[in-house]
């Protein structure tokens, strides 16, 4: 297996980086109330840890903690054992609809995709972008072809093409064929749409569970 270079250069990697520090750290200044709100209410509405801490792949296979706030009941795993109907389509899409591991608070979070705030963290930390292609795990990289191993030459985003095209209701191979494109058409003009249109993306809901 090959990873080319990265492809961002010059100009438009330090744009790139640019975006990525002053979104991450403005983000957090000014959400930071919403943020300890959310962390209350996550400790209130049932035992267990504030975050959850993804295992995923970065540039180059370099795994990290994707930060999250969790949205699941901690014995999640004896909860998904009694509907077996559910484990199968879990490994056949890597989502669930309607998934019994979710606390009332949790449903909340990513219907409006606040789950995913912390990831501001990793910006901060270099290790994902705002804009990029969707984070996959390390047990997903089984199911990529050679040429789709290309995603790991770019940090995995916050938000990106799958964000804005419907996210969980975009099929698995459809998901993985729109962050190929990015990954190949990058630009920053691609980057500043895709900003622009994951706020009403978002309010909007398609997709989020």
């Amino acid at each position: 297996m090959r990873i080319n270079h990265v492809r961002l250069t010059g100009f438009d990697l330090v744009f790139k980086i640019l975006v990525d520090y002053g979104i991450s750290i403005i983000g957090l200044l000014l959400l930071s109330p919403i943020l300890a709100i959310i962390s209350l209410a996550i400790k209130l509405d049932s035992p267990g840890p504030i975050f959850h801490r993804r295992r995923v792949l970065g540039v180059n296979g370099k795994q990290f903690n994707a930060l999250k706030f969790r949205s699941m009941y901690i014995n999640g795993d004896e909860i998904l054992a009694a509907h077996p109907d559910l484990i199968q389509e879990l490994a056949h899409n890597h989502k669930l609809k309607n998934d019994p591991r979710i606390t009332r608070i949790g449903f909340f979070l990513r219907k409006f995709s606040l789950d995913e705030l912390p990831q501001l963290f990793n910006v901060l930390f270099g290790q994902m972008s705002i804009v990029g292609p969707r984070m996959i795990s390390p047990e997903e990289i089984a199911e990529y072809s050679k040429l789709d191993i290309n995603l790991l030459t770019v940090k995995p985003g916050i938000t990106g093409l799958w964000q804005i095209s419907g996210r969980s209701d975009v099929s698995y191979s459809d998901r993985v064929k729109l962050d190929m494109y990015y990954v190949r058409n990058w630009s920053i003009w691609m980057d500043l749409q895709i900003l622009i249109r994951t706020i009403p993306a978002v309010l909007s809901r398609r997709g989020a569970y």
